[in-house]
């Protein structure tokens, strides 16, 4: 019998929808006005979900190893096609890569094989390497504690909560970011917290177990955005011919 709430499918469909929304957004609607940030809202909640999804994940995978290189492995083929649809360049690099290095840190710390220095090492290195990817150390660190503090919901949103706020959100309205006309910063960022409630409502159950279900949240993300970057090629040679 199905317990009430959310499983993680769910989480996973409620997070892509507002990925691909944000995704769109980005891409065909200038951040420069109101209206085109408040249309990113949604897409605030996408980050945190998979972060605590991929701790989930952790937890709950029988094979480490294998799922660290699913993540890798898919890290690499988002690459080309994130930077083609939302017009970056090398070094910058999805969250696909964010997510990876997350897992890896979290694999580190929660190995009893490891001393303490090492494993804060681990953390710092793989914060490091995430500087450039979509949503940095923040996300990698929302995966560590999300794992270091799983059985304690309340501990979980509080580190989220600080993390977020002192790491990405005071950031955002300081120096980083400026939006609206130069002159206000990224406001819909601060966003993020709405996904608590979503992640408050989880189940601990997985939902679907058919390998089509699982294997469709891997390939969604790199097919999204090819098919995003796609569309604006077209949009750009019909602005060309008219």
């Amino acid at each position: 019998m199905t317990e009430k709430g959310l499983t993680s499918n769910q989480l996973k469909l409620i997070a892509i929808s507002a990925m691909l929304l944000d995704h769109i957004v980005a891409v065909f609607i200038s951040h420069d006005t109101m209206w085109g940030m408040a249309l990113r809202i949604p897409g605030r909640i996408t980050a945190p979900i998979m972060c605590y999804l991929v701790s989930e994940g952790f937890h709950y995978t029988s094979d480490k190893r294998k799922y660290l290189g699913r993540m890798f492995l898919f890290a690499l083929i988002s690459h080309f096609p994130y930077n083609l649809c939302l017009g970056n360049s090398f070094p910058v690099t999805s969250v696909m890569c964010t997510l990876s290095l997350g897992l890896t840190a979290l694999t580190v710390v929660k190995s009893d094989r490891i001393y303490l220095p090492l494993k804060v090492l681990a953390v710092l290195v793989c914060c490091t390497l995430a500087f450039y990817s979509n949503w940095n150390f923040v996300g990698v660190l929302w995966i560590v504690f999300f794992g270091i503090f799983r059985g304690d919901r309340k501990l979980q949103i509080i580190s989220f909560c600080l993390i977020g706020f002192f790491l990405h959100i005071v950031p955002t309205f300081t120096y980083l970011d400026q939006g609206f006309e130069h002159n206000i910063p990224h406001w819909y960022q601060l966003f993020i917290f709405a996904a608590v409630p979503l992640i408050l409502l989880y189940n601990g159950q997985k939902g679907s177990r058919s390998k089509i279900m699982s294997r469709f949240f891997y390939i969604f993300y790199p097919t999204h955005l090819i098919i995003i970057y796609l569309v604006k090629l077209v949009f750009i040679q019909v602005h060309i011919l008219f």
